[in-house]
């Protein structure tokens, strides 16, 4: 069968189920709206795209970075960096940080769905189980030139820069394992322009449409001096997860019924389709003044607002088989007793000051972050595990609000050389201090009165409020110098000197145990300090070759903050009862550092038409920091987990295989794991509880091994893409992409100990067709194409369904627990969106 026969079948299938499917109102109402944009708009003066412009040179686009802190190309940077810049995302249909990783080897995003970050883990360096928001904090991330951890939609970038390994030398945030720049674009002194987007989709498993609109302007106020750039974007996504076992009212209906029972079942539980729905507002703001070729100001202003309606976990063939449920739940369904969702609100004002004093360029970047979030979260399963008791209450059901705010001022000064001689440097000073706080407060409506209504509170049912506030500051000094040899050889020499301090103050209480109380001012509280300093080195050596080829080694060294774990001290008599406490080894954790070597190869090849690169690594990790829970009470904590070690390759080429058709491979292996033992990893078994025969039966299982496979990434990790270009219609774009990404199984606690699991490894597919003019371009798009149904994380692990390698260990009443679950792959989504953009 030739290949323009599969494609003309392929083009049919996709457009019969397209239109079954997806012609609903909104969708016709969208594709008329996209047709007659051109004539709408036809009094503005549009010139050709760049986009367009490049997609007819039949050479692979040239994407200039500044990721090394000047300009210059990705194959020309002697590092490990993959830049995908906006006419790429236009074309490969690319919305958000998990499909940009489709083209960086050695980067793994973890779908959680929109209520929990998705975890960001460089080449396998993880040591947290692969469990809700567990990012191991090994990257960092930036807004332009502030670091900003936020879960961004592209729209209006510039480009979006990932670089591999430590970059403490040359940004200001230190890092462990990498760092991802999205670059806003920058208002234009020049012209007026006006651009328009907007997107309509549909899922399989949802009863609704999701949808997407954009707007953006930019608009000279001072030709040539002084400009404005600002846009809007709102997304929405429908949802795919059914909660259908959410009682009524929480403390007066029944969470566990005859569900054979219609009457019962309707008296106590109500179902929610589609729960999982998102929406992200996004604003930008920015004013870019330039009165001379010497200076330069911006000032930004970014917001983004996310709700989300629940989590996206299936429980299907979760729960233990003792549980009524356990063959009711269907694979996009979650059977939790309330609802969780979750909001959070993102705030950035930043300013960008660049002087030229002719023999360096002198860059200022002054930010300030204000991140927060308001969530619920069903807790009744903790509780069970704690104390079994609270099942008497027939009508017990516990839930979780949860409040936090982290405010963040960063300031970077630094100076980079501009004369045209062999040495070449860069020096900075940074300075970052961020505050936080914390508010959990856990809920057991009607338990009170259940158990007799005498126990006064701040709030009715109050069962435990934890407090929490941080104060760390960090400085540092940084910078790296130059030499070329000659045209050929260069070597770089980096350093950063950095010190911090870190305090934290928290405190806790259970009142339904030890006593109600009145006010806030009656939580005891704790102080909890630490402090450190240090220094972090770089090295690389880079050799130009005369047909194209670059080679670089690098050894740089990573960096990651220790502190405090905001949980109370244990007394040293432990009261009999609930409590919440830390050990002494739980109340803090050290810092943890990398030492990454990499031995890297770029080639460009026949006129720019192939790219090959291809790097090999080996990143040692010391006192790795891995997220546990305390022995007292359960609380999530911050520990540190000994030595690893991760070593592979990440290949990745590009190429126009004729004038029509061009393609790209990437391909990563990362063997990650503990080069250390690490005992009492998951669990310390005490003298007091087991006997000996016990604890030398269990603790092996719960301890971390030498040779131990790190969680949360694959081994292997493979992208593919091609793309087909042409003419239609005399003067119109068509590109057809297919995608596929793939990768192999991962484990979801170091070692598969304590009860981890394995991850079954799957491949995705998706294509999309693209119409574009001058101005304008119109994508039908389908995502999952074959709707592959995949877990890619998990919420606990199996001993909270009883099926744990020791029962007797097992977490309490697993016929009631409806915890355990699985993270899922987005179901199969088709979309058509479009794009008009003009100049007046």
């Amino acid at each position: 069968m030739s290949r323009i026969t599969v494609l003309k079948m392929t083009f049919k299938l996709t457009m019969r189920f397209y239109v079954f499917t997806l012609f609903r109102p909104t969708m016709i109402a969208l594709a008329v709206s996209t047709a007659v944009l051109p004539s709408t708009f036809a009094h503005a003066q549009t010139q050709p795209n760049t986009e367009f412009k490049a997609q007819l040179s039949k050479e692979i686009e040239t994407i200039q970075v500044t990721a090394t802190r000047r300009k210059g190309t990705v194959q020309e940077a002697p590092l490990n960096i993959t830049a995908v810049d906006n006419d790429v995302m236009k074309q490969q249909n690319i919305t958000d940080l998990e499909s940009v990783s489709r083209w960086v080897p050695g980067l793994t995003i973890t779908d959680q769905g929109g209520r929990e970050s998705s975890p960001i883990i460089v080449r396998g360096l993880n040591t947290n189980s692969s469990e809700r928001a567990s990012d191991s904090g090994t990257v960092a991330t930036y807004l332009g030139e502030i670091p900003l951890s936020v879960n961004l939609r592209l729209t209006d970038i510039e480009r979006v820069e990932v670089l591999i390994g430590p970059q403490g030398t040359l940004y200001g945030a230190g890092t462990l394992g990498g760092a991802i720049r999205y670059m806003l674009k920058a208002p234009e002194l020049d012209f007026t322009e006006v651009q328009v987007s907007g997107d309509v989709f549909a899922l399989s498993e949802s009863d609704d449409n999701g949808g997407e609109f954009g707007a953006v302007l930019n608009l000279p106020l001072i030709e040539n001096t002084l400009a404005l750039r600002t846009s809007f974007n709102h997304y929405t996504n429908p949802g795919y997860i059914d909660y259908n076992y959410v009682v009524k009212t929480p403390g007066v209906s029944k969470p566990d019924i005859d569900w054979n029972n219609p009457e019962e079942v309707a008296q106590n539980i109500t179902q929610h389709k589609d729960a999982n729905d998102e929406s992200i507002t996004t604003a930008r703001v920015s004013l870019r003044y330039q009165p001379s070729d010497v200076f330069e100001a911006t000032l930004n202003y970014f917001y983004q607002k996310q709700e989300n309606g629940a989590n996206s976990i299936s429980q299907y063939q979760s729960l233990a088989s003792s549980n009524p449920l356990a063959d009711k739940v269907g694979k996009y369904e979650s059977a939790y007793r309330v609802l969780e969702p979750n909001t959070q609100e993102d705030e950035l004002l930043s300013l960008e000051l660049k002087v030229d004093l002719d023999f360096a360029e002198l860059v200022s970047a002054t930010g300030l972050t204000d991140y927060e979030q308001v969530g619920q979260r069903d807790q009744t399963d903790l509780l069970y595990d704690i104390w079994p008791g609270y099942a008497d209450f027939p009508s017990f059901t516990a839930l979780t609000d949860d409040t936090s705010e982290v405010k963040n001022l960063t300031q970077e000064i630094r100076l980079v050389s501009k004369t045209d001689t062999a040495l070449n440097w860069i020096a900075g000073v940074y300075y970052n201090k961020t505050e936080g706080s914390s508010d959990d407060r856990e809920y057991t409506p009607g338990l009170s009165d259940f158990w007799g209504g005498n126990i006064t509170n701040i709030e009715k049912d109050l069962e435990y409020l934890a407090l929490g506030e941080y104060d760390n500051k960090e400085q540092a000094i940084f910078g790296e110098v130059g030499y070329a040899f000659s045209d050929k050889l260069n070597a770089t020499v980096g350093a950063r000197f950095y010190e911090y301090e870190v305090k934290s103050l928290s405190g806790a209480v259970t009142p339904l145990y030890s006593g109600g109380i009145s006010s806030i001012s009656q939580v005891p509280m704790e102080l909890v300090e630490a402090s450190d300093n240090g220094s972090l080195f770089k090295f690389n050596v880079d050799y130009k070759w005369d047909n194209n080829i670059l080679t670089y080694f690098t050894i740089s060294e990573g960096f990651r903050l220790g502190g405090g774990n905001g949980v109370m001290s244990c007394p040293d008599v432990l009261p009999d009862q609930q409590i919440i406490c830390a050990l002494p080894h739980e109340v803090d954790y050290k810092p943890d550092t990398t030492t990454n070597y990499e031995l890297g190869l770029k080639s460009t090849w026949f006129k720019n038409k192939l790219h090959l690169n291809i790097a090999a690594f080996n990143v040692l990790w010391n006192d790795a920091q891995i997220q546990a829970t305390t022995v007292n009470g359960k609380a999530i904590i911050t520990s540190n987990a000994g030595e690893a070690q991760s070593k592979g390759i990440e290949f990745a080429t590009r190429a126009i295989l004729t004038d029509n058709v061009s393609t790209y491979l990437t391909y990563s292996y990362a063997d990650a794991k503990l080069t250390q033992d690490a005992p009492a990893l998951f669990a310390v078994f005490s003298e007091d509880d087991y006997s000996s025969e016990e604890i030398a039966e269990y603790q092996p299982y719960y301890d971390g091994e030498k040779g131990d496979r790190l969680p949360g990434a694959p081994k292997h990790q493979l992208s593919f893409g091609v793309t087909y270009n042409t003419d239609v219609l005399e003067d119109k774009l068509l590109t057809i992409n297919y995608g596929l990404t793939a990768q192999s199984d991962v484990i979801t606690k170091v070692g598969l100990k304590a009860d981890g699991e394995t991850l079954a490894g799957y491949a995705m597919s998706n294509l999309s067709f693209r119409l574009a003019g001058e101005a304008w371009s119109t994508t039908l798009y389908v995502n999952n194409l074959f709707d592959k149904y995949a877990q890619t994380s998990v919420r606990r692990d199996k001993s909270w369904a009883g099926e744990g390698k020791y029962p007797e260990l097992s977490k309490a009443l697993p016929e009631l627990q409806r915890v355990y679950g699985h993270y899922v792959t987005t179901p199969r989504t088709i979309g058509l969106k479009f794009n008009y953009q003009f100049e007046l």
